[in-house]
């Protein structure tokens, strides 16, 4: 028989998808199926300081749980994993054998003792306990070989690698297996939990299967369909398989496909995981995933500027995720601030007593074309783009902020009718006109860098009071929003967007600018 157990972190793992909501009839299906599927441990979810609710895996101790646990358990445990800074050890019942069998603690690299404190009181109350540090790949060598030491002196049930932001490599798994097995007590059983930022969980799994020795047991943690907080974990079903083939497993996977049929596939629609860009590039920098999510809801960086930004981050910043930091970084890396005085006067000249019609790109330019051409022929125009070249437009300027839109449009752009924000000072060095990003993107009220409002605010600063504006439609979820289909994005914004700008709008007549729309807009 196999040395190498599997463990299934559905209920907990994959409650970061539904905030553990699963239904009470699920939990107990989803549980039932893993039973007859011979799944050695089963994580019914959280341990955690919370209101129960029968519908949720997350308990504040063992007693919440007997209603979801079969009495014909097979030859199945069960765990429930715990926080050590949100949850209550003294809520833990002693261990009496009718509920589950051993506790996974958690804990991060700034408060290890804390952690392993947690774990000496969770052992003394009778349960087997998995060590789970968060995020092995920060921890140097030495770093690993001090926590091993510590945790062989507690002499735990288990102690587990955890690769919490999925940027393990082959080698970093050779590197910290090797550490681990020739330096952990022998008694101690070693666990494996992977993630799919790099879409390397299955094929990390499978190499670390053939490297045990058979010297010890070892645990590897997966989930139905690989059911976790995006982009997910390994899948319990390809493991299953995959022992039953190579490692002689007496693993039933039809009860899990069931088990996904019925229940799994459904969670997947409402909240999708899997492989993501954003998670991919959170595991080049072993940087919690939230920081790439914060850059690429942005909409308004490029793959390079991402890189550049989340390279920035320190070390120490890494493994908790801070908006304020981040936002901090990425307003200085968008700046760059230039002396703009000059160009601004330039401007200012070229402006004069003319009429300014600004074309933003929404699709009102397309069904609004007759009308906007007929306004535009009955005067003396300066007309300017905000991040787009209009097909059907002639342009006097483009202005642009963005640098998607920028890389889309670079080689149709005539450098002398281009005015750039200095963010785009790299990609845009030899545009004619650049002007400071950060004057125009954030003021009193807070900052706003959506580019119709910064050109708004840059004619402003140009002298300019009455301001013409077509294609400025606001974000309607389930319509046609850009007057080509390129610029839509799965970052575009719904509602709260349409608020924020309509604010700026407001503020903007307030100071005495005169904004005349040609089309229907949502910021009138």
């Amino acid at each position: 028989m196999s040395q190498i157990k599997l463990l299934d972190c559905t209920l907990r793992d994959g409650g970061y998808i539904n905030d553990w909501n699963f239904g009470f009839q699920t939990i107990r299906s989803l549980i039932r199926k893993l039973i007859e599927a011979q799944v050695d441990y089963v994580e019914v979810g959280f341990l955690r300081n919370c209101e129960y609710n029968a519908d949720k895996a997350v308990f504040n101790n063992c007693s919440e749980m007997i209603p979801i646990l079969p009495d014909k358990r097979g030859n199945t445990k069960f765990t429930a994993m715990a926080l050590h800074n949100k949850y209550d050890v003294e809520k833990l019942e002693d261990y009496d054998g009718d509920t589950i069998d051993a506790v996974r603690v958690t804990f991060h690299d700034y408060d290890i003792d804390e952690g392993l404190a947690f774990v000496k009181s969770v052992k003394e109350k009778g349960y087997q306990v998995f060590c789970n540090p968060i995020n092995i790949m920060g921890y140097t060598d030495a770093q690993l070989l001090q926590i091993i030491d510590k945790v062989n002196q507690i002499k735990p049930y288990a102690f587990s690698i955890v690769d919490t932001f999925g940027s393990m490599m082959k080698e970093d798994l050779l590197r910290i297996y090797s550490l681990v097995e020739h330096n952990l007590n022998k008694d101690i059983i070693i666990g494996l939990h992977l993630h799919e930022n790099l879409a390397q969980s299955y094929a990390l799994a499978q190499e670390y299967i053939e490297l045990q020795s058979g010297n010890r047991k070892s645990v590897i943690d997966a989930s139905m369909f690989g059911m976790g907080r995006a982009p997910g974990n390994l899948c319990m079903e390809l493991i299953m398989d995959y022992m039953n083939r190579k490692q002689e497993g007496h693993y039933n996977v039809n009860p899990v496909l069931d088990g996904i049929d019925e229940h799994i596939v459904h969670f997947k629609e409402i909240e999708p995981w899997g492989y993501n860009i954003a998670y991919a590039l959170s595991a080049k920098y072993n940087l919690h995933r939230n920081y790439a999510e914060y850059l690429l809801e942005k909409g308004r960086l490029n793959a390079k500027q991402i890189n550049q930004i989340l390279s920035q981050i320190e070390t120490n910043k890494k493994t908790v995720y801070d908006e304020t930091y981040i936002e901090k970084i990425y307003l200085d890396f968008q700046s760059n601030i230039v002396d703009d005085s000059d160009t601004i006067n330039v401007l200012k000249k070229k402006l004069d007593k003319k009429r300014i019609i600004v074309l933003a790109p929404g699709s009102s330019l397309s069904s609004y074309k007759d009308d906007i051409h007929k306004f535009i022929n009955s005067g003396e125009n300066v007309i300017i783009s905000a991040n787009f070249i209009p097909i059907n437009y002639k342009i006097d300027f483009a202005f642009f902020s963005n640098a998607r839109r920028y890389d889309a449009w670079k080689e149709q752009i005539d450098e002398k009718k281009c005015i750039i924000s200095s963010n785009l000072l790299e990609e845009g060095r030899k545009a004619e006109f650049i002007v400071n990003y950060s004057d125009l993107s954030i003021d009193d009220n807070g900052r706003c860098d959506n580019c119709t409002i910064m050109l708004i605010k840059l004619l402003r600063k140009c002298g300019i009071q009455d301001i013409y504006i077509a294609g400025f439609d606001g974000y309607d979820e389930a319509g046609n929003n850009y007057i080509d289909t390129y610029m839509v994005s799965i970052h575009t914004k719904g509602k709260e967007e349409n608020v924020r700008i309509k604010k700026y709008v407001d503020d903007l007549k307030d100071s005495m600018m005169n904004l005349i729309f040609l089309t229907p807009s949502k910021y009138e």
